[in-house]
């Protein structure tokens, strides 16, 4: 297992770790049951045949 040859200094991490950033996940409307929701694109086919409510 690869082992770091010197310790990363905290602030180091820290400011590493301020870059990420997480992405918003894209909704989409789509229409269930007479209904108008707003799903994740993911799941757009999942909630249209009724596996999700």
């Amino acid at each position: 297992m690869a082992v770091p040859k010197r310790r990363t200094s905290r602030s180091r991490t820290r400011s590493r770790k301020a870059q990420w950033k997480a992405t918003p996940v894209p909704m989409v409307r789509i229409r269930v049951d007479g209904e108008e929701r707003l799903v994740p694109a993911r799941l757009r086919k999942a909630y249209e045949r009724g596996l999700l409510r």
